[in-house]
């Protein structure tokens, strides 16, 4: 018997562990999926009313999060980050399979959100309305941006099972 997906985030220790469950998730949503991604973080700034969480450049094979936010929810809000980290790597893996509109894919998160954790789970209600959860957590003050140019920090082991056939 599989568990459930709120069981399997529950138990993810790692950024891969949650991007596994990404990807299950859009195989059994949406049928669709790929493979050979890399995740890096870095500092991408923003401001009191807006920041980037991640982003995807179209036809590459990364994804790049935005650490501060993932730093500020683990020291003051812990609860928040694996559903947050969730919905952020389902957005941007959802790009990566080529869709562009953002909208779109607001739209596509919110109902794989909602068909697989239901509307009461942290991740349905971030997918919803993600400004609602962070407005506080996001940046130690309105002004902070970051001082040089963002280093990307790679994540390790990120997209495991697409290479399993590597010795």
């Amino acid at each position: 018997m599989t568990k459930t997906f709120d069981k399997k985030l529950a138990e993810a220790e790692s950024l891969p562990d949650i991007f596994e469950i990404v990807k299950h998730a859009v195989r059994k949503a949406h049928k669709a999926g790929r493979a050979g991604l890399t995740l890096g973080l870095a500092d991408l700034g923003g401001s009191e009313t807006s920041f980037v969480g991640a982003f995807y450049p179209f036809g590459s094979n990364i994804i790049v999060m935005n650490k501060t936010p993932l730093n500020r929810i683990k020291g003051s809000r812990p609860e928040l980050y694996k559903p947050y980290s969730f919905h952020v790597l389902l957005h941007e893996y959802l790009h990566s399979l080529g869709y562009i509109d953002e909208e779109f894919v607001r739209e596509m998160a919110y109902k794989i959100s909602l068909k697989l954790f239901g509307g009461e789970h942290l991740v349905t209600q971030i997918a919803e309305d993600l400004a609602r959860f962070l407005p506080e957590l996001v940046y130690p003050d309105p002004d902070w941006q970051p001082t040089d140019t963002p280093e990307i920090e790679m994540v390790q082991d990120f997209d495991r099972s697409s290479t399993d056939y590597i010795m």
